[in-house]
């Protein structure tokens, strides 16, 4: 695994996807994350459905490589233990709710004088502050208000995405900013306090939609834009077999090289019709429907454009470019890994360590000591 956090110590007070993510890409780096849960544990441990280990494989997914110890924050005891995690750490990620932290004894002010280097995230889902700070919250409610659903899906309805976009896009967000965050304490010595939002973390990619919806013409609502079912190089049709194929289009060269493997070279000037191009969407869609998707891939896996079949999840595993890229790893109680997605060096990421729980006085004491 990679080392670029080698020495760095993380406590994850978080649960379900968005903190428990964020830390769990700080321990692909390399860092040493010990995760706090309540005496019942993170509710996750028994989501859908779980192994012969009593853990829901979902659990497993994103808190591989940690440490996980319980402690009753509300208690004494749980409290003296917490502060001494929290002076030997370099970062805290908790998903509490705004207040949570100030009812617990933990107030900014108490973690500052405990630690003033440490590096506080706080992810909610929408913010310290604003008049929906203590609204409740999941994922396709953030999508929601943030423009994920905007111009998602079809004419007729929003589509939510797979998996929950705003969950694991304020991880990576997250983790993001405890890296930099942690890059001026180098300097300064200073810690931080990053107040993320799940909501924020979907907003920060609306800029082009925001923008064009200013420019009469350019946003409708739904179906009719470049990239989301207006033009017909760019889009997702249906097989002869019931199967999927997306194309992606968008240079002229490729929408070219693809219409004349299709055997259709009187569509490539027709790639900029205006949209939505509802004729030219249709003859797309008539002709793919001619053809199986093995006898689309036979036909474009040589041509040079933009082109791929839609994998069900039981065929990622074994795809060549999949098996090729070494992410995923299989084990014997049938739980697929997928990796930290970078490979470091020349060399692919390996397994994780699994989850392993410890005991309260064995944290203190491995973390009593310099990392």
């Amino acid at each position: 695994m990679p080392d670029f956090l080698t020495g760095i110590r993380v406590i994850d007070v978080s649960q379900y996807v968005p903190g428990p993510y964020a830390a769990l890409q700080l321990a692909d780096m390399g860092a040493d994350v010990v995760k706090v849960e309540p005496p019942a544990g993170d509710p996750m441990r028994h989501l859908v459905t779980v192994d012969e280990d009593g853990l829901s494989p979902f659990y497993k997914a994103v808190n591989g490589g940690k440490t996980v110890v319980r402690l009753d924050l509300k208690s004494a005891a749980g409290k003296s233990a917490f502060e001494v995690l929290l002076t030997a750490a370099d970062a805290l990620v908790e998903s509490y709710r705004p207040g949570v932290m100030d009812r617990l004894g933990f107030d900014r002010a108490r973690l500052e004088a405990i630690n003033p280097g440490l590096v506080h995230c706080a992810i909610t889902g929408w913010g310290q502050t604003g008049p929906y700070r203590l609204r409740a919250n999941h994922d396709l409610n953030c999508m929601a208000l943030g423009g994920g659903l905007a111009a998602s899906g079809t004419a007729d309805r929003p589509v939510a995405a797979w998996p929950p976009a705003s969950d694991y896009a304020s991880g990576i967000q997250a983790a993001a900013a405890i890296c930099g965050a942690l890059i001026r304490r180098g300097r300064t010595g200073r810690g931080a306090y990053i107040d993320m939002s799940m909501m924020e973390t979907v907003l920060a990619w609306q800029s082009g939609g925001l923008t064009a919806a200013t420019r009469p013409g350019l946003a409708p609502r739904l179906a009719s834009d470049l990239v989301n079912g207006g033009a017909a190089c760019y889009g997702i049709y249906r097989t002869a077999d019931g199967r999927f194929l997306t194309f992606g289009n968008l240079e002229e060269k490729f929408w070219a090289n693809f219409c004349v493997a299709a055997g259709r070279p009187d569509w490539i000037p027709r790639q900029w019709e205006p949209m939505p191009q509802d004729g030219l969407t249709a003859e797309v869609a008539a002709e793919v429907a001619n053809r199986t998707i093995a006898e689309w891939e036979a036909l474009l896996d040589s041509v040079d454009t933009c082109y791929q079949a839609v994998l069900d999840f039981d065929e990622v595993p074994d795809h060549p470019h999949i098996v090729a890229r070494q992410l995923l790893h299989r084990f014997d109680d049938d739980r697929v890994e997928a990796a930290f997605p970078a490979w470091i060096d020349g060399h692919a990421p390996g397994p994780r360590p699994v989850v392993d729980e410890i005991s309260a006085q064995d944290a203190v004491e491995r973390w009593a000591s310099p990392a």
